[in-house]
């Protein structure tokens, strides 16, 4: 678990169309992740 504060490690994954996005591609930028529980699990 980060600690608020803490620089999110690297990491990349498909996005709508199947493209890879990396979070460095947003370097530089003010960057929001949101991460929600799987579909059909309790939240």
């Amino acid at each position: 678990m980060l600690e608020t504060g803490t620089k999110a490690p690297e990491f990349s994954l498909p996005d709508a169309y199947g493209n890879k996005v990396a979070l460095s591609d947003f370097r530089g930028k003010k960057v929001i992740l949101w991460f929600f529980p799987k579909a059909g699990t309790a939240g």
